[in-house]
């Protein structure tokens, strides 16, 4: 099947007053804090930290969306895929209008801002980030739907029947979907999984350790299908992208993760 897409799929705005503009990824973004916030305030590991829904609200939103995601996936994304420019004017980094956040560098700054959340509430960091994994692949999902939404970060060149013509492209090429690999991969697969090892144990640290092996894993396979950054390419053995390798160490810090959490337990 052979799916040529329409002018909408092309950073389309739901909302466009003079020069202010709601786009459906920015939307994608407030659905997803929302929607984890949701899962959160009623989960059991939130329960079991005796967070009430007024700390479960600042967790998400203030810790995790905006100091955690928004400003930590922008610095990481400056750093890992804007060096150059970053370099070249430092101011650059504020310039989020320009689009660009990254997930690993997003990671970074949950871990950090949620640290300091455990501190300043004498709580298990390792158990709490249990419960941020959980949630993590709601927002996962529905951000990578709204990268379809915008036709961006859209994948390789397919040869077979299934693909997709985004309007964005500037060659007009017939492309795997791989947005939608990631929604599914990131999204429903990775929360399916992490739910049943919840299930099967209590062990502080497993969760969030599983997390970072499993999204690792599964991100790692999909960035195959996956056309990599423009001004980039790819950046090891002419077929590894930059998201691949900053998979590695994550998927490593995840075992290493998992083994002291069963050995402390």
């Amino acid at each position: 099947m052979i799916i040529e897409l329409s002018d909408f799929f092309n950073n389309p705005s739901l909302i466009e007053i003079g020069p202010l503009k709601i786009q459906y990824y920015a939307v994608t973004w407030l659905l997803s804090a929302i929607f984890i916030y949701l899962f959160l305030k009623s989960n059991q590991i939130m329960m079991e930290l005796g967070l009430n829904h007024e700390k479960v609200n600042d967790l998400v939103f203030m810790y995790g969306l905006f100091i955690g995601s928004m400003c930590g996936g922008r610095i990481g994304y400056m750093i890992f895929y804007g060096t150059e420019q970053l370099i070249s004017n430092p101011l650059s980094l504020f310039y989020i209008w320009q689009g660009g956040l990254s997930f690993h560098g997003g990671l970074v700054g949950v871990v950090i801002s949620f640290l300091v959340f455990s501190k300043r509430n004498n709580l298990s960091f390792l158990r709490l980030m249990d419960g941020a994994a959980l949630a993590m692949p709601i927002g996962l999902g529905l951000v990578r739907i709204g990268n379809f939404l915008n036709g961006e970060l859209y994948g390789k060149e397919t040869n077979g029947h299934w693909g997709f013509i985004f309007p964005t492209d500037p060659f007009g090429l017939l492309r795997h979907p791989s947005q939608l690999y990631e929604s599914f991969g990131e999204g429903i697969l990775l929360f399916i999984l992490l739910y049943w090892i919840n299930k099967l144990t209590k062990i502080h640290g497993v969760v969030c350790s599983s997390f970072l092996i499993l999204y690792g894993l599964i991100r790692f396979i999909i960035e195959f299908f996956r056309q990599p950054d423009s001004h980039i390419g790819y950046v090891f053995l002419e077929s590894l992208s930059m998201g691949q390798i900053l998979c590695v160490p994550m998927i490593a810090i995840g075992f290493i993760m998992l083994f002291y959490s069963r050995k402390t337990s």
